[in-house]
């Protein structure tokens, strides 16, 4: 069920049962932005659906955290323009030349390409992966791209870290709120999930430079700005 987090920020919390992670929508006075695509359109039409109910409009603009499949595979089930740092970018537009017979997906994780929790939750959300559909983005940007839907701001900010180097935050500095993906967790995808330090360490000082008093992880519920780098500083020091 959407969640009211503030006058224009909402999301649609995570759902571990598929790894569906959580999506944000902000309203802006001219047009509204969503945070991450979801891992299905079926995942994407859950929050259209959502918005339609509580009478928000349909945004205009996606904004991607990273390249990951349950971030990204909602895509083709929204109509709004998508902006992804170009490392996503770039990781997008290969995706779109993988297969999903059982083959392919088992060359991947030999590979290093991918890993089995994804493997397995992908399964799981397409029991038919015949359609899976990949989407490239529409909208390209280095490290910082701003979006002014009208009455508040989105900055969109790569910021890297321990579980992927493309890895953006969305902040709505006039809300106080930052979305922030997947750029808290772990690095999955080399060895046994951990933090690397020095990762770590740049993750939290470009986190500090942020003003915002809540976050919002992609699979997790909200936290504090005093619990959030309360999390990180001690997985740091581990």
């Amino acid at each position: 069920m959407l969640q009211q987090l503030t006058d224009r920020v909402f999301f649609l919390p995570c759902d571990p049962a598929t790894d569906r992670p959580c999506l944000g929508y902000l309203r802006g006075d001219r047009f509204s932005v969503m945070i991450d695509a979801g891992n299905s359109p079926a995942h994407a039409a859950l929050l259209l659906e959502e918005l339609r109910g509580a009478g928000l409009p349909r945004p205009r603009f996606v904004a991607l955290t990273h390249w990951h499949w349950d971030h990204t595979f909602g895509l083709p089930g929204l109509d709004a323009a998508a902006a992804a740092c170009s490392r996503t970018g770039r990781m997008l537009e290969r995706m779109l030349g993988w297969k999903w017979d059982d083959a392919s997906m088992a060359e991947r994780l030999r590979a290093g390409e991918d890993i089995l929790f994804c493997d397995e939750m992908i399964r799981r959300e397409y029991p038919d992966r015949g359609k899976i559909a990949l989407r490239p983005a529409d909208l390209l940007y280095e490290d910082r791209l701003d979006l002014l839907p009208g009455g508040c701001s989105c900055r969109l900010l790569r910021v890297g870290g321990p579980h992927s180097d493309d890895c953006v935050t969305a902040l709505i500095p006039e809300e106080g709120v930052l979305f922030l993906g997947d750029a808290y967790c772990e690095d999955m995808h080399h060895g046994e999930p951990h933090y690397p330090r020095a990762a770590t360490e740049r993750l939290i000082s470009s986190l500090r430079a942020l003003d915002f008093t809540v976050a919002v992880g992609g699979h997790c519920p909200p936290l504090s700005r005093a619990d959030l780098f309360g999390y990180l500083e001690g997985v740091e020091k581990r």
